[in-house]
């Protein structure tokens, strides 16, 4: 179970994004619907560790995260948690085969790739080089990187913002049924999507947007 409470988080630009508590239980799949500047990519970072809360707790299986150095939140992450980022982090000039068994050198057992590359259809591109790859196909090269260590935990990043609907649409598919008994967090601007999820939480109404820190006048929604 993830648990946010009382959550605030400050930018240096002297803005912040103030979040509403929530929970996100285990084995659920959840949709973060909003307007650009909601604070749902920053509330994806904050339950990676990535980053941490100005103020408030996050709460993931009884382990407060706030209370964690940067290295016990890294290696949270590395072993519990597999993010699907927006950009898809991916090395051009290496093979699909090549960016997922990059992850042995944290100590992740990666045998389990080619299975997962069958049941999202490229397989057959194991040894070609990310630059040859759709984009369809390179978000499912992320979605196997962050399958493959068997996290319990999913957090994915707009994974349809460069793809079409229709490509979009099978991706989110896929990754909804191989997320089967995971949590699964999905930042998404399409709200055509959301039938295949759980739960959709539209963040217009979970945060207060971006907020002056020095002054409360101006606070406005998303």
């Amino acid at each position: 179970m993830i648990e946010i409470k009382n959550v605030t988080k400050e930018f240096q630009n002297e803005t912040a994004i103030d979040y509403k508590d929530m929970v996100f239980e285990n084995s659920k799949s959840y949709m973060l619907l909003g307007a650009s500047g909601c604070g749902k990519s920053t509330l994806l970072n904050l339950i990676a560790g990535i980053m941490a809360p100005t103020t408030g707790s996050i709460v993931i299986d009884g382990k407060r995260m706030e209370e964690l150095s940067q290295r016990e939140r890294d290696k949270f992450r590395i072993e519990k948690i597999g993010y699907i980022f927006q950009d898809f982090k991916l090395i051009e000039e290496m093979s699909v085969i090549d960016n997922i068994n990059i992850l042995n050198i944290e100590g992740i057992d990666t045998q389990g790739a080619p299975k997962l590359l069958e049941e999202l259809g490229i397989l057959d591109k194991k040894n070609a080089k990310i630059k040859h790859l759709s984009g369809g196909q390179k978000q499912r090269v992320a979605i196997v990187r962050a399958l493959v260590k068997s996290p319990e935990i999913i957090l994915a990043d707009e994974p349809t913002g460069n793809l079409n609907f229709a490509i979009g649409e099978q991706v989110i598919k896929e990754l909804v049924k191989a997320s089967q008994g995971k949590t699964l967090i999905a930042v998404t601007h399409d709200e055509r999507l959301s039938k295949y999820f759980d739960f959709v939480i539209d963040m217009n109404e979970i945060t207060s947007g971006k907020r002056d820190v020095v002054s409360e006048e101006g606070t406005k929604k998303c």
